[in-house]
């Protein structure tokens, strides 16, 4: 979420120090010596730059006193032997000055070059540690979340969080600080070679030009949000648009998605102009306030060097020192805007790794080993909204070897069922549980282990055939893999295809028809072996050939198995040894297919709906 304008300042700089210092911990990760030892050769080598950055005016203004001396000796000698022999030994000064100062230049580069490369693993580990944590927390939040949150919105809060971390570390760590440091070492040098004005003047100067940097920066700040904001929703759109490619060219509304996202980049672009705009306030006003401290400086060094107080060695190292701290002054305005904002992205993805979690797993949670598979639903109560209950005291038990079939209307309650299988839910009265286990009391992860899914929309990541199927069970060798798909009935089908197993399925598996993607789903589900398996509308996307080989081959896979079946199309269902008939959240029938057509209640009335369909089909 984009922190609010309205947020108190310092409400505002106490969240910022505290993002920083969530990031700590990152630089300084537990148990790893070498990134540590990284860390303190690392700072080592910056204040060796900085003490060799300090000392290049030094050398410089010893260099200009020695030539200046010898010119003027030069000018004033009667004898040109004598002048030239004067010469020679005074022009041996300036060349070790100047040496000198060619070394502390290449020790400022070597040292800072060598801070680069120490640091720049910490920094990537840091990065990779942050974005990896943060996905895995993404992982662990509840459906619920996720439902309400947009992908691309997501992915896009991320990205610009980790890339902040990155620019925070590389210049407020290796140019603000530094820099601060250097000013303070500079401020010294002036007051003790001179007097205590030079110091001050200079300290005016960069106190004003950050006093300056930091007001007009906090007042442009909203221009940024806004355009951070806008490209978050043209992101989304854009992204959205592409993932229901075939529903836009359904109903030929393209040109309707380019209006929304270009409504989207306009505001990006309004915000953008004000932004970019704004920026010319900050500099001008930064280009005064140095431009008056560089004059009043010169002013003072000049009026020393004609009141012989100073050399002229020393006009130029204090012009030298100006210029030197100039230049990264310069520089303070634009990476204090980035750090600001650099903070802000880096904070929206700290508080996505603060959400809590819904569903967790209880200190003591045991873990499901080779469950046997009985499964019990006691009277069971949830709603996604309090105050809208979905499942109302469902009572039922499957066992190893038996087929729970579960039907009824949209809206029944029927995938509410397998979601708090999942344990994606908690139910909030009654209990779930598996072998005697309330699944409240064993680890979410042992659970999921033990149930195997074929969803009825089936979403295929954008890889290999084989890739899709061996996401069942990662580990499986290849035979393993073409196994499941024969029992799928997929094999032919595969090996039909010019690249066979490693055929690409695009985005959400695209480029395959709604039965090629439900018997993918269905070799996935069989090559990860469960206890229980769930199908929810499995053969909704076959043809009546294919779905009664299908069928077949899930009598097969489902033997000794704990087998649920969701279900719209009752024919699919007549050999269940249980059918449970959902209206409204109850279970209002129960029985065999021939038991619920014999007492002609609900389930009698759906499966005459359903045959007189067929007939007229």
């Amino acid at each position: 979420m984009m922190q609010s304008d309205s947020k108190p300042k310092n409400a505002k700089r106490r969240v910022h120090f505290k993002t920083l210092l969530s990031v700590v911990p990152y630089l300084w990760p537990k148990n790893r010596t070498g990134i540590k030892l990284r860390v303190i050769a690392a700072m080592g080598a910056l204040a060796l730059a900085k003490v060799a950055n300090v000392w290049v005016p030094l050398f410089y203004r010893d260099a200009v006193d020695a030539l200046d001396k010898l010119s003027k000796t030069m000018d004033t000698s009667t004898s040109t032997t004598a002048a030239v022999a004067t010469g020679a030994g005074i022009a041996a000064i300036p060349v070790a000055l100047l040496l000198g100062y060619g070394l502390m230049r290449l020790m400022a580069v070597l040292f800072q070059e060598l801070r680069e490369a120490l640091f720049s693993r910490v920094a990537q580990n840091a990065i990779r540690t942050v974005a990896l944590k943060t996905f895995e927390h993404l992982h662990g939040l509840s459906l619920r979340f996720h439902l309400e949150r947009q992908t691309g919105g997501l992915s896009r809060v991320i990205e610009r969080g980790t890339k902040g971390i990155e620019f925070v570390l590389s210049f407020m760590l290796f140019n603000i600080i530094p820099t601060l440091l250097e000013i303070g070492m500079v401020c010294g040098i002036l007051w003790g070679l001179f007097d205590i004005s030079y110091a001050l003047v200079t300290f005016v100067t960069i106190v004003g030009y950050i006093a300056y940097t930091l007001l007009v920066t906090e007042w442009r700040l909203k221009y940024r949000r806004q355009m951070n904001e806008s490209d978050t929703v043209a992101n989304t759109k854009a992204i959205d648009s592409l993932l229901n490619y075939e529903t836009v060219k359904y109903f030929g509304n393209e040109g309707h998605e380019a209006r929304r996202y270009d409504h989207a980049l306009q505001r990006y672009e309004n915000a953008a102009v004000r932004s970019i705009t704004s920026l010319s306030v900050v500099n001008v006003g930064q280009g005064a306030i140095i431009a008056v401290g560089l004059v009043a400086l010169m002013l003072m060094a000049a009026n020393g060097v004609a009141a012989s107080e100073l050399t002229l060695g020393d006009f130029v190292l204090v012009n030298t020192y100006l210029i030197q701290l100039y230049l990264p002054l310069n520089f303070l305005g634009f990476v204090y805007r980035q750090i600001r904002q650099s903070l802000t992205d880096m904070e929206d993805m700290f508080q996505l790794m603060g959400v809590p979690f819904e569903v967790l797993d209880k200190p003591a949670a045991v873990t499901l080993e080779n469950p046997e598979g009985v499964l019990r639903f006691q009277s069971v109560d949830f709603g996604y909204d309090p105050r809208r209950p979905i499942l109302k005291g469902v009572d039922f038990t499957v066992t190893p070897g038996k087929t729970l079939a579960i039907v009824g209307p949209s809206g029944a309650g029927k995938s509410t069922i397998s979601r708090l299988l999942f344990r994606f839910y908690d139910p909030s009265a009654g209990s779930v549980t598996l072998d005697g286990v309330d699944l409240r009391d064993a680890t979410q992860h042992s659970v999921r282990a033990a149930i195997g899914i074929v969803p009825q929309d089936t979403v295929l990541f954008n890889d290999t055939i084989e890739y899709n199927i061996a996401y069942g069970r990662p580990t499986a060798s290849r035979e393993e893999v073409q196994a499941a798909a024969k029992l799928a009935r997929i094999h032919e089908f595969i090996e039909s295809l010019p690249d066979g197993y490693h055929s690409m399925v695009g985005e959400r598996g695209l480029k395959l028809s709604g039965g090629e993607k439900q018997r993918v789903a269905i070799a996935r589900a069989i090559l990860k072996g469960p206890r229980i398996l769930l199908f929810d509308e499995a053969t909704s996307a076959l043809d009546t050939a294919t779905e009664r080989e299908i069928q077949k081959s899930l009598r097969e896979v489902s033997q000794g198995r704990t087998t649920l079946v969701i279900a719209h199309r009752l024919s699919t269902v007549v050999d269940a040894d249980e059918i449970l008939v959902m209206d409204a959240g109850r279970v209002v029938e129960r029985g065999t297919h021939a038991d619920l057509v014999t007492s002609d209640g609900v389930y009698a009335a759906m499966w005459r709906r359903q045959q007189e369909s067929t007939d007229g089909a």
